[in-house]
């Protein structure tokens, strides 16, 4: 058996390796960034990586292709379904106010290898993403003048035919993100300010598109003779939210600015709520105009806003349309190129990537390599990939990591805080001994509780019992342990694991059945063919123990409440959250998998030629292991007695040990 333990060392040791978290600093505030963003500036960032080009073209789209004016209940059940995953983010954002977002609090709570894949995606989904937008910005402003540039490009500069590639060099799209680069790397405040205008100029046109199209509304576009308010019924409604959900993934640049606000416990929260708020009122009331304007069926999807005022005989707000939705293409360009270099950032500056992104320029307070190369990065893919093939690419890392934040959520609520068991058992000590027989100084003697120094108490049962009090209340006060009044009923199939362990196998199994469930839903009647009393069977069983995870985890005490903001109605939430975003993960097309597949292979070598042996959270780890102590309690002539002895680095003779017992035993008497 030793043997056996001995064989198995390396591979446990490796795996502790790949899972081990991030030990934060006990000052979270501290930062080499500039903290200087207030609410509302988070707010803008937030209002301006969400209402962007989706304003313009996706409510068109999904009106006219998929949910007819229903869309409308389609935005509403999006902004509902992102409340959830936003939620997540501004606890994490609020209790870790580190820049890295999804990667830093997977980080914190999960472990490093999950990190390191979540930060991986994220930073190809804000290049794709930047790119597609940029291409879009190119080509809605190349159709204002009648595709002049595009024809002069393929004329006069180059064009090709090649498979996945765009037909010819988009050096506008490119152009554009370059020049964006080069003004970010000057610092948060440039960034902010570009912000703040663009963001005017669109919520002032979004503001003029509601006062005058609700002037042009005419209701008879949403009666029976245009096909109704909900022509594709229940289904295209909750199709359309598939796709309106994808336009609420910004605000996730809130969580990323963190370490660069002025108060972000408080920051953090407000500007998430009031970027949604803002976000999902424009969605709604943007999409009920454009529907009651002219009849859906009608609509043209790729500019359906500044079409809808040209066929009402209003050309001139046609152009101020264009105007805005160029201006909010721009806020969601700075969103991608703001959010990504902060995520390279903290991957780097924890060791998991190259140490040259993590350098910070003394003047501007910004991650200037980091920002240049990966917006060059960004420019490339603009100018030799086309639209569709960059949007295929989006949103599975999103969704992955918005799963990964609320797992985090509900690990890290029902994990004992570091440090809380030597506190909690402080606690019940100074608690208990007053009344404990011991207490009394005529009757025994008790030495000091400093380090290196022992303890008498009157006699062995009264050690034990206080012991055994000091236990009782100690877990019923941890977080992760079993919640008193189950503990009849659970207590002796779950009253033994470690606090956590439960809750950690608990999330484990939510996220397996919630995959098995949105498999059964997503492709039990389609793909795999089942028949009708399996698919039930399936779905019922499934469903089940989605729930009995959910029940698992809620029976354990949680953390208590901190004076930042924390998600309500956990694990609730944040499982609802786990099963809408991988229902939408399983709804994506193979090729995108195929291509996630790749890219996270890529991502695994990068770890393991690189980020395993820079890890900084490694080598500290490696340096505290030669200074670890361990607690061993002896029986001297009838009483307890507490001593701390050091531990020896493994391979080394730990003989050592009796020698100094036996010596700290003579020093007593």
């Amino acid at each position: 058996m030793a043997a056996c333990v001995r064989g198995c060392s390396p591979a446990v040791r490796f795996c502790q390796k790949l899972n081990r978290l991030k030990t934060l600093e006990e000052d979270v505030m501290a930062t080499s960034l500039k903290r200087c963003l207030s609410t509302a500036d988070l707010a803008l960032l937030g209002v301006g990586g969400m209402v962007g080009s989706g304003l313009y073209v996706l409510t068109g789209t999904v009106a006219k292709e998929t949910a007819g004016p229903a869309v409308v209940l389609s935005f509403v059940v999006a902004g509902v379904a992102s409340l959830m995953a936003a939620l997540c983010y501004a606890e994490f954002g609020a209790r870790v106010p580190k820049t890295g977002s999804a990667y830093m609090f997977t980080y914190v709570s999960v472990g490093e290898i999950w990190a390191f894949l979540i930060g991986w995606n994220v930073i190809l989904e804000y290049m794709i993403g930047g790119a597609a937008v940029a291409r879009a910005w190119s080509g809605y402003l190349d159709s204002i003048f009648d595709h002049r540039i595009q024809n002069f490009t393929e004329s006069h500069i180059m064009r090709w035919n090649v498979p996945f590639l765009a037909h010819y060099p988009d050096l506008l799209a490119a152009g554009i993100l370059v020049v964006a680069s080069f003004f970010i790397s000057f610092g948060v405040r440039v960034s902010s300010w570009l912000n703040h205008i663009f963001s005017a100029v669109s919520m002032a046109v979004i503001v003029f598109i509601l006062i005058f199209g609700f002037v042009l509304a005419d209701p008879t576009n949403w009666s029976a003779k245009e096909g109704g308010f909900a022509p594709y019924g229940v289904s295209g409604v909750l199709a359309g939210t598939a796709t309106c959900f994808y336009a609420f993934v910004g605000f996730d640049v809130i969580a990323a600015s963190s370490e660069e606000a002025k108060n972000p416990q408080r920051a953090i929260p407000m500007a998430t709520a009031i970027s949604l708020g803002l976000a999902a009122t424009a969605y709604v009331l943007v999409s009920t105009v454009l529907t009651l304007m002219v009849p859906w069926h009608s609509l043209d999807p790729n500019s359906a806003l500044s079409d809808a005022f040209y066929r009402r005989g209003y050309s001139w707000a046609g152009f101020l349309v264009a105007i805005g939705s160029i201006c909010a293409m721009n806020t969601v360009l700075l969103s991608n190129l703001f959010s990504l270099p902060r995520i390279v950032y903290a991957m780097a500056e924890d060791g998991l990537f190259f140490s040259i992104f993590s350098r910070v320029n003394p003047v501007t307070k910004v991650p200037v390599i980091a920002i240049l190369v990966f917006g060059f990065l960004m420019a490339l893919l603009a100018l030799v990939f086309d639209l569709e093939a960059l949007v295929q690419f989006l949103s599975i890392g999103t969704l992955l990591a918005y799963t990964f934040v609320a797992a985090s959520v509900i690990v890290l609520r029902f994990q004992p805080e570091k440090g809380g068991a030597d506190a909690g058992k402080a606690s019940a000590s100074s608690a208990t001994t007053p009344s404990a027989p011991a207490a009394q100084p005529a009757e025994s003697q008790t030495l000091s509780q400093d380090a290196g120094e022992l303890k008498e108490y009157e006699s062995f049962s009264d050690k034990l019992q206080l012991v055994e009090r000091e236990k009782r209340l100690h877990e019923r006060r941890a977080a992760g342990q079993l919640k008193a009044r189950w503990e009849p009923y659970l207590g002796g199939a779950l009253g033994d694991w470690e606090p956590g362990e439960v809750v950690a196998f608990a999330v484990l199994a939510l996220m397996v059945s919630a995959a098995s469930l949105c498999t059964v839903l997503v492709f039990g009647s389609g793909q795999l063919q089942l028949p009708v009393w399996s698919f039930c069977l399936l779905v019922v069983v499934f469903s089940l123990a989605f729930l009995l995870s959910l029940g698992l985890i809620w029976v354990h005490e949680q953390q208590p409440s901190a004076k930042t903001f924390q998600v309500p109605l956990v694990p609730l939430i944040p499982g609802l959250s786990i099963l809408l975003n991988v229902f939408l993960m399983l709804k994506l097309s193979p090729l995108t998998w195929v291509r996630f597949t790749v890219w996270v292979a890529a991502g695994l070598l990068v770890y393991f030629g690189y980020g395993i042996w820079h890890s900084k959270e490694g080598l500290r780890q490696l340096q505290q292991g030669q200074d670890l102590a361990a607690r061993y309690v002896v029986l001297p002539s009838g009483s307890l007695v507490e001593t701390v002895q050091p531990v020896q680095p493994d391979g080394q003779d730990n003989a050592r040990a009796p020698d100094a017992i036996d010596q700290q035993q003579a020093a007593k008497r």
